[in-house]
């Protein structure tokens, strides 16, 4: 199966309501390496990694997000797997 590289930025009411932790679950039940991180402008960015169907679910995922999130929109960058990260974790 092919691999695939995304890098999503997220907004709305994204912070402060579980969604880094909730990405991360996700994240690993699909099977997908990278991280996600609060950006200073009140959005998340999520660098994803994995088998185009997963990392694919995982970006329909993020535009809902976890229960209390309010996403207004998903802008996702496709780039070349670098096969660079190990598991999926939280940056600060």
């Amino acid at each position: 199966m092919e691999k695939e590289r995304a890098r999503l930025k997220i907004t709305g009411r994204v912070q402060g309501v579980g969604f880094r932790n909730s990405t991360r679950r996700k994240a690993r039940q699909l099977g997908v390496t990278g991280w996600v991180k609060n950006l200073a402008d009140g959005s998340v960015k999520v660098i994803a990694e994995g088998k185009r169907d997963d990392v694919e679910s995982l970006i329909t995922w993020a535009n809902s997000g976890p229960r209390l999130a309010n996403v207004d929109k998903v802008e996702v960058e496709r780039k070349e797997p670098k096969d660079e990260f190990d598991n999926f974790t939280i940056r600060y």
